[in-house]
């Protein structure tokens, strides 16, 4: 099956206390393709394909690689497109490399995640290795998390998924603040939070709580 061409994810989930079921299924999706076993994988792909925009599956199958490395992204592809029985796309932007355009987009992108810390964020990066900051604007931000396909508020609930089951609590951090700058309520960042929470420990559900309630507090 071809598929059509993809349209911008443009829904604005500002104001919407609910997290909707088809996003719901993505954000656990999203835990899974991070960090879950092969078999739970697949569960989690076949659920995805009864309730979820294949183009949403996608664009999240190709994001897991920044947050789980290629080899999580490719086995995912590989496996979504057996139950699916979608046919890869026959051209994507993502094959244009377009330095300055990621640059520009990637920079706005990371300004609306980080808000009034997108500075120090730089620094921070910078500090770490100037390589490190560049490929974080220009390839994370700006190749893919920029992308319009899935609008980012929903992508921000998956990655913080992603950082939950991958126990990087200070990535984690970061995202929760990012899922509200993005546009997400507080309500569906806990159901987000809540729709992954069998897939913790009870530590881990104890201290993302407490971290959750510090981001809320400010």
């Amino acid at each position: 099956m071809i598929p059509s061409p993809v349209q911008p994810d443009t829904f604005v989930a500002a104001g919407d206390s609910t997290l909707d079921a088809a996003t719901i299924l993505l954000v656990q999706l999203g835990a899974q393709l991070a960090g879950g076993a092969e078999a739970d994988v697949r569960l989690a792909l076949q659920a995805a394909h009864l309730g979820v925009p294949a183009e949403w599956v996608e664009e999240l199958i190709l994001q897991t690689y920044l947050f789980a490395g290629f080899p999580r992204s490719l086995n995912g592809a590989r496996e979504w497109r057996r139950i699916s029985g979608r046919a890869a796309p026959l051209s994507d932007d993502g094959e244009r490399f377009d330095g300055a355009e990621w640059r520009e987009r990637g920079e706005a992108t990371c300004h609306t995640v980080y808000g009034r810390f997108y500075k120090q964020l730089r620094e921070n990066i910078r500090d770490l290795h100037p390589a490190l900051d560049a490929w974080m604007i220009v390839e994370g931000y700006g190749k893919v998390l920029g992308r319009p396909a899935l609008a980012l508020w929903r992508r921000e609930l998956c990655i913080v998924a992603a950082c939950a089951i991958g126990r990087q609590d200070r990535q984690l951090h970061s995202h929760l603040h990012g899922s509200l700058h993005s546009g997400a309520s507080a309500a569906q960042v806990q159901a987000a939070l809540d729709a992954v929470q069998h897939l913790l420990t009870p530590q881990d559900v104890a201290r993302y709580n407490a971290l959750w309630a510090k981001v809320r507090s400010k």
